[in-house]
């Protein structure tokens, strides 16, 4: 006789997370909050440190290296008697820049390249004097008689070298979208102090192509951006009804603002008098052909172009004030960054959720 099996009926119970790993749960996901708003403040507090004093010392003076006390600025006697030059290391149209050394420390003499281009280069010297901050290099001490000015010394040189040094070994940590990010903040924070600065809306004419502009700024040793060339920072004042003309030629190509460039056609040969001036909007327009530069192609960084490009858009419409200012352009970057370290920080306790 065959016999029939049997079947045990089971009861399953309802799976119920504990109530000790769901606190543990939420306590994870409040300390990530925690570290992440501790970070953003640690970050967007630096970001906001005083503008116009970079070493804590008043005008006329400065802070160098590890030295706790401010020196004033060296004068001519100081600079001809303690200052050694070491070598040429570059040329301009108006200067010529040397490596020098001044008390055992590396720091950079520049001299005038070309006696027909003094204004410019007196120019850059005012400049240099009057928008001392965390966004300018700092200026050591100058010559006016002898046209010459000492400023600190970077090793990494000028932005034209960013991804050559990204890819020394000892740098290779930093080649993230979250530190190149932060280098386009760092530039875009420097456009803004220019067009908000202590003498009013400066626009940077020595942007005419990327290289160009690159070779203004220089990179420091903690991977932060320095404006570096300031001879060409041409004023607006628009309740005077002034704009401003970079130079005196054509200027032609995708990277110049349309505005800056000839409006008359091909048969209308260009001239001066007849181009109209423009503002600091110009300065808006090559942001995101710099900012592209900075972010590169390493992964991550065409997420944070996804995510900057109603801005970027914005940046590069045709009617000057149809563009965001630059603090508004800021601003959109500092909130891109919270929210890809928010997402970066947080994924895996979303899918735990």
């Amino acid at each position: 006789m065959e016999k029939k099996p049997h079947f045990v009926r089971r009861e399953f119970l309802p799976r119920e997370v504990p109530s000790i790993s769901l606190a543990l749960l939420l306590a994870v996901v409040l300390l990530l909050n925690a570290l992440l708003y501790l970070y953003l403040n640690k970050f967007y507090s630096s970001l906001g440190r005083v503008e116009t004093d970079p070493g804590l010392c008043p005008f006329g003076h400065f802070k160098f290296g590890a030295v706790k006390n401010c020196s004033p600025w060296l004068s001519c006697e100081a600079i001809n008697r303690e200052v050694r030059k070491l070598k040429c290391v570059g040329e301009g149209a108006v200067k010529k820049v040397f490596l020098s050394e001044w008390k055992e420390k590396k720091v950079v003499l520049s001299q005038l390249a070309n006696s027909e281009l003094k204004e410019d280069f007196l120019h850059g010297l005012k400049m240099l004097k009057a928008l001392q901050s965390k966004h300018v290099v700092r200026l050591l001490g100058y010559c006016e008689q002898q046209f010459t000015i000492l400023t600190e010394y970077h090793p990494l040189g000028s932005l034209r070298g960013l991804n050559e040094t990204l890819h020394i070994p000892k740098y290779k940590g930093m080649n993230t979208w979250h530190r190149r990010l932060m280098l386009a903040i760092d530039y875009v924070s420097v456009i803004r102090y220019l067009h908000s600065s202590p003498l009013g809306t400066l626009v940077m004419c020595d942007s005419n192509d990327l290289d160009k502009v690159l070779s203004q700024y220089l990179l420091t040793s903690d991977f932060h951006v320095l404006v570096n060339d300031l001879d060409a920072l041409p004023l607006v004042n628009r309740s005077a009804g002034r704009l401003v003309k970079c130079g005196h030629r054509e200027l032609r190509g995708e990277f110049v603002a349309p505005e800056q460039r000839w409006p008359y056609g091909e048969d209308v040969p260009f001239q001066d008098d007849l181009m109209p001036p423009y503002d600091e909007k110009t300065d808006i327009w090559k942001i995101p052909d710099v900012s592209n530069f900075f972010l590169g192609h390493v992964e991550g960084s065409d997420i944070v172009r996804l995510h900057l490009f109603d801005i970027h858009a914005a940046c590069k419409k045709k009617d000057p004030a149809e563009r965001p200012s630059a603090q508004e352009v800021l601003d959109t970057y500092r909130k891109v960054l919270t929210l890809l370290i928010r997402e970066a920080a947080m994924p895996g306790t979303r899918e735990m959720l």
